[in-house]
């Protein structure tokens, strides 16, 4: 791990999340000193509980919606990693779009707060910020590059379209002010501490709680660059070293993954074998969403280390070990039940 980081003063917004925990595993084992901001709407304390019992780590309870704390949590932080933001499954980006309208708030309030301490921002951005006419054809691969995202603009939903303003803050700010700023695209992350409302954690999640017939949502034809939590931590940390300019990379891997594929697969290692039904009406989303890495591998030096088969199979067995069955099959329904409602 990079001296870089040893004393450095940080900042993890939504700190307590599946992904901004795994950055802070990170981050202590670099010797960063580390404060995270949470309201806890999604993310769980228990996920950095050592760390914090161990006073390696500061954590703030509270919205980075609220102004007056957010410039708190600022004070004296040198890279503010924000990842912070209202987020969910395919589900959440097509049905709940007043929830994902929250994210432009939040975003501004965080880097006008970081701009008047001097402090640099390293956003989580998505892939859903790309052109959805680019996405459409599962049988046309089209690698999407930074490049691709400009006038016209057609992000996917607010959730999109929230990640693509952020982005276009952070720029206009380093060309105005000078500001330091880094920006990572987010293409699938999977991994242990993954919640039931993202696909493959619910993908695991069905086949944990013996579903017959085990439902996938479309048809199974989607593709999707599915990277690990432990790939997207460290290209993060490759941006908060390497990248001042608000430049956006993709993080993802060069793996095109069918949706069928990676049920076939958790089933096979599971060893189960229900009847798979296809529901063809539920949200899927692009039918063909895949990362073009060049730049991050010639910027960063930044490689995916993690195949998806490889990754699955962790997460599976981490899933196993540590889920009960009973809470799972609440979430399901509770998941569901949104789903429903949001019709």
């Amino acid at each position: 791990m990079s001296e870089f980081w040893s004393g450095r003063p940080i900042l993890i917004t939504g700190g307590t999340s599946f992904i901004g925990s795994h950055l802070t595993d990170a981050l202590v084992a670099a010797g960063a000193k580390v404060r995270l901001v949470d309201d806890l709407s999604s993310g769980r304390l228990g996920n950095d509980a050592g760390h914090v019992d161990a006073g390696a780590v500061e954590f703030v309870r509270g919205s980075v919606l609220d102004t007056a704390q957010t410039a708190a949590a600022l004070d004296g932080i040198d890279i503010c990693f924000h990842l912070a933001n209202r987020h969910g499954g395919r589900g959440y980006v097509d049905r709940f779009q007043a929830d994902c309208a929250t994210n432009f708030a939040a975003d501004g309030i965080v880097i006008q707060a970081a701009h008047r301490v001097g402090a640099k921002v390293v956003f989580a951005s998505s892939g859903c910020v790309y052109p959805l006419h680019l996405q459409r054809d599962p049988s046309r691969e089209v690698r999407l590059s930074e490049d691709m995202v400009g006038p016209p603009y057609d992000a996917d939903n607010t959730y999109g379209y929230a990640k693509l303003m952020a982005e276009l803050t952070l720029k206009a700010f380093h060309r105005h002010y000078g500001m330091r700023a880094a920006i990572g695209r987010f293409f699938t992350v999977y991994g242990e501490r993954g919640y039931e409302s993202h696909a493959v954690t619910a993908l695991i999640a069905r086949s944990f709680i013996d579903q017959d017939p085990y439902v996938v949502w479309g048809t199974g034809e989607q593709r999707r660059n599915w990277t690990h939590v432990s790939d997207i931590v460290s290209g993060l940390l490759l941006l908060g070293e390497k990248v001042d300019d608000a430049t956006s990379v993709n993080l993802g891997t060069t793996e095109a993954i069918r949706v069928i594929d990676a049920v076939h697969e958790i089933l096979r290692y599971t060893g189960k074998a229900p009847r798979i039904e296809f529901h063809p009406n539920k949200p899927t989303g692009p039918a063909c969403r895949v990362a073009d890495r060049s730049l991050a591998t010639s910027l960063l030096g930044w490689t995916p280390k993690v195949a998806f088969a490889d990754g699955l199979r962790q997460m599976i067995d981490w899933y196993y070990a540590t889920k009960n069955p009973d809470a799972v099959r609440a979430a399901m329904a509770i998941e569901e039940r949104r789903a429903e409602e949001a019709k």
